[in-house]
């Protein structure tokens, strides 16, 4: 994608900061295209290159479908934030950051995290045998999906050991009557990974409520289908291709996400 004008980046920001604000803020718009926002609340994050492990995630809110590079807030993994003078007054959400900065500070190959609240990763999580190998989408997280089980608001500092535990050395979970947790080793990766496992979980609601038998692939396809769709060095360059596909749906936006 085309980064803004040099012009246009706020002061105290270098040009890499800000392609990643950018990226970021199209990731929150295309999240909200999809219909997978829930009012203010849910977040996704993106890691800034260093060894301080600093990530940007959404000033409190701002909706997700007029998220600009702008609005988007550094903090470290303690919660304090670290925007140069003159933009101040910028807050986060405390569960959003305790979430978050638990995968940022343990899996540094994950650049990009998104937590989403949908109907049907909130159905699914609340299903006792949990995404089921019903779909080709479902079996991209065959045996490489992770459950973390609901203990209130994430707000306990202590249970980012919890929540990285059961990630696993997964790029996907399914917060049990919560919702959906991913994270990707390059945005359009995240983008990618949050797509399938909501149309995943959409498609088990929607197979669930027919009520008929369900017709489940022997195991043998499950485990091809599943290596078919294993992560690849470098990536599938698919998933770039479906990131830059996807942007044109928000090129248009009245306020453009890059200012």
């Amino acid at each position: 994608m085309n980064m803004a004008a040099p012009s246009t980046i706020p002061a105290g920001i270098s040009e890499e900061e800000w392609k990643i604000r950018c990226d970021l803020a199209a990731l929150y718009r295309l999240v909200a295209h999809h219909r997978m926002t829930d009012l203010i609340y849910t977040h996704i994050s993106a890691r800034i290159p260093g060894p301080e492990h600093h990530f940007l995630i959404n000033s409190y809110g701002v909706m997700f479908h007029e998220m600009r590079a702008s609005d988007l807030v550094k903090i470290d993994v303690d919660g304090n934030i670290l925007e140069p003078e003159g933009r101040s007054g910028l807050h986060v959400n405390a569960a959003g950051f305790t979430i978050h900065s638990a995968i940022h500070m343990a899996r540094e190959d994950l650049v990009a995290v998104i937590h989403t609240h949908t109907s049907a990763g909130i159905a699914v999580s609340a299903q006792e045998h949990g995404l089921l190998p019903i779909s080709q989408h479902a079996l991209k997280f065959y045996g490489c999906l992770g459950y973390h089980g609901y203990e209130g608001i994430a707000l306990d500092l202590d249970e980012r050991d919890r929540l990285v535990a059961d990630l696993g050395p997964h790029k996907a979970m399914i917060l049990r009557n919560h919702g959906l947790l991913v994270g990707g080793t390059t945005i359009p990766d995240a983008w990618s990974q949050i797509y399938y496992l909501e149309r995943a979980c959409q498609a088990q609601v929607a197979a669930l409520a027919g009520g008929a038998k369900l017709v489940l692939p022997p195991e043998e396809v499950r485990l091809k289908t599943a290596e078919q769709f294993a992560p690849k060095n470098p990536p599938s360059p698919h998933i770039n291709l479906a990131w830059e596909a996807s942007l044109r749906l928000i090129e248009n936006d009245p306020i453009s996400y890059r200012s």
